[in-house]
């Protein structure tokens, strides 16, 4: 019997995703200068007010303040209607060093002992729904939200728009869990108060759609079907971001991962530096996912590893390809276990997790995105496929 999935994405004006972007922006700057610096940073956004907070060691003395206007300024919050904008916003920093009971587990004499900077569990997923290895669902909601910051950006197309918005996207699938249509659209986009919603529902069919089609033709034949749009359900989104709603560091957890497919431990990326598993582990995990289903050892893959604070090695491996599997799943996961350090050092040189490559993550998913060089840096190496692996 067919059934309906629905995942959703966020624009990078979102408050959470506001939140997250000047907690990633921070990172980075303290990993330029310092590649060891540990970073646990958390960011509040609210009507004219960033609060960040949070734990930090490091030889580097950065402008935080500056960093976070920078940020807020680039994702377009740069008027002041918005009641909120990267100018005249009063900025809290509170920020203290990393407590020395964590440091112990993790600050080691050799690097290969470096313990897991807290416990818990991560997961990795992928599946050959789509070229990328994402969930189909998920993949166009993102895909919807920065070809609207596209059009907000870069042309004049749709001159109201403002940076915060929504997408959700319902697929429905056949018994075989195969994608078999688009059902339902929903886009909530925040706008200036002289444009009504039907403009703005006639702008996305005649504007985003085609946008989207010319990034992905797969996406042009699904956006040319027959399916329900739903733009700004209620009627008009004018009071939007961090004057709308509050915003926090690590909200969108979902949005970042895989749109409620496959599992997630509960652990937020941002904000936090490679010797947190929170986030280095879940890149691994999905490191290891893609590379089984691109090998075509499955056609969808789950691997969870979990971790004890000040622990090197996980404390367990699990796979599940929902009978995808050309081997046993237990089988896989002793092969995962055997060909990968999955130590907290080994995974961050696997991965080359000590540059300053997070602040692009922080919006339309931390997964799924293009593995690229760019001035000399690689970004999203656990993207990268190598079918040798297995």
């Amino acid at each position: 019997m067919n059934y309906f999935f629905t995942s959703e994405s966020v624009s990078e004006g979102h408050p959470d995703k506001v939140a997250d972007q000047i907690s990633d922006a921070i990172l980075d700057a303290f990993l330029k200068a310092d590649p060891n610096s540990h970073v646990a940073c958390e960011t509040l956004v609210t009507t004219g007010q960033v609060i960040i907070a949070g734990e930090v060691t490091s030889e580097a003395y950065i402008d935080i303040q500056g960093i976070a206007r920078n940020t807020i300024r680039n994702i377009g919050y740069n008027k002041s209607d918005y009641q909120f904008d990267a100018d005249s916003c009063g900025i809290l920093v509170a920020l203290h060093e990393q407590s020395p009971d964590i440091a112990m587990g993790v600050n080691r004499s050799s690097e290969a002992e470096q313990g897991a900077g807290d416990q818990g569990m991560m997961f990795g997923y992928a599946t050959d729904e789509t070229d990328n290895y994402m969930p189909l669902t998920l993949d166009l909601a993102h895909t919807l939200m920065y070809a609207l910051a596209h059009i907000r950006k870069t042309t004049n197309l749709m001159p109201y728009l403002r940076p915060d918005a929504k997408s959700q996207v319902t697929i429905e699938y056949n018994e075989h869990r195969e994608p078999v249509r688009l059902d339902t659209i929903v886009i909530s986009t925040q706008h200036d108060p002289d444009v009504t919603q039907e403009q703005i529902r006639k702008d996305i069919i005649q504007y985003l759609f085609p946008e989207v089609a010319r990034r992905d033709k797969r996406y042009g034949k699904l956006l040319a079907g027959d399916f329900k749009l739903l733009v700004n359900p209620t009627g008009q989104f004018i009071l939007g971001g961090p004057a709308g709603d509050t915003g926090l560091t690590g909200r969108k957890i979902i949005v970042d991962t895989y749109g409620g497919r496959g599992a997630h431990g509960g652990g937020a990326f941002s904000g936090k530096d490679p010797s947190k598993v929170d986030r280095s582990a879940a890149y691994m995990a999905r490191y290891i996912a893609k590379n089984m289903v691109a090998a075509g050892l499955c056609q969808e893959a789950l691997v969870q590893l979990s971790y004890a604070i000040g622990v090197a090695q996980p404390v367990s491996v699990y796979v599940n390809t929902y009978g995808t599997g050309k081997e046993p799943d237990a089988v896989l996961a002793q092969r995962i276990r055997e060909k990968f350090d999955l130590t907290p050092a080994g995974i961050i040189r696997e991965l080359n997790l000590k540059q300053p490559i997070y602040e692009p993550t922080a919006r339309y998913g931390h997964m799924g995105r293009p593995n690229q060089v760019i001035d000399g840096i690689e970004y999203f190496t656990w993207e990268r496929i190598n079918k040798d692996l297995f």
